[in-house]
């Protein structure tokens, strides 16, 4: 998608669960760093409540849930619509399930539920664009009373228009969350994986 101001390129492409599970059947995963995000590890380590409901949308390989199984958050939530993607990581984290872990297949914007963390790594960018005043009413929905969503966006536009990561500018995004979030921050990403130095804002949104 490009964007120039608050106009973007839509693509015409349904990014639905038959999208998702044939791009994780066939390793098309150029999103999946391997690891837990930079941004979103020095994130979590600022949380001091352990207890605090934390909800992943788009979780992927939920690198970022196993680091905060590892630092002892015990109300982890994530969430994927690819069913192919859900049995591996229900697999992988079976010990975690019922006890700190709950993992949902299914539709982000079917989800109900009260977080007061959400953390975004690459699922902002991979919704259709028509989505996004939908996902900024959904999120502060799902938010407590004062939660935070946390994490990175895309500062740059993609030359593919019809297929994610879809990006976006600040000046967007500003437009976008303001009516609904207090904009604590978003700067430039000082910490970004080399491959996305100096295209990713990190955000920290707190709920009006």
């Amino acid at each position: 998608m490009n964007c120039s101001g608050n106009t973007c390129n839509i693509t015409t492409i349904p990014l639905d669960a038959n999208f998702w599970n044939e791009r994780w059947i066939s390793q098309e995963t150029g999103w999946d760093i391997q690891s837990v995000s930079p941004p979103l590890k020095n994130y979590i380590d600022t949380i001091t409540n352990k207890n605090a409901a934390i909800l992943i949308p788009g979780c992927g390989n939920a690198y970022e849930a196993q680091y905060l199984l590892e630092n002892g958050f015990a109300n982890i939530t994530v969430i994927d619509i690819s069913a192919q993607l859900c049995q591996k990581i229900i697999s992988q984290f079976e010990q975690y399930i019922g006890k700190q872990l709950t993992i949902i297949c299914g539709d982000f914007f079917n989800h109900y539920g009260k977080y007061d963390y959400i953390l975004e790594q690459t699922f902002f960018c991979a919704l259709n664009p028509t989505l996004r005043k939908n996902y900024v009413a959904h999120m502060h929905q799902l938010l407590n009373t004062n939660g935070k969503l946390a994490g990175v966006l895309f500062n740059t536009s993609f030359p593919n228009v019809d297929l994610p990561p879809f990006g976006g500018n600040k000046e967007e995004y500003i437009d976008l969350f303001q009516n609904q979030f207090q904009i604590k921050h978003m700067e430039n990403c000082y910490n970004s994986i080399e491959p996305r130095k100096d295209k990713e804002l990190f955000v920290e949104l707190i709920k009006k």
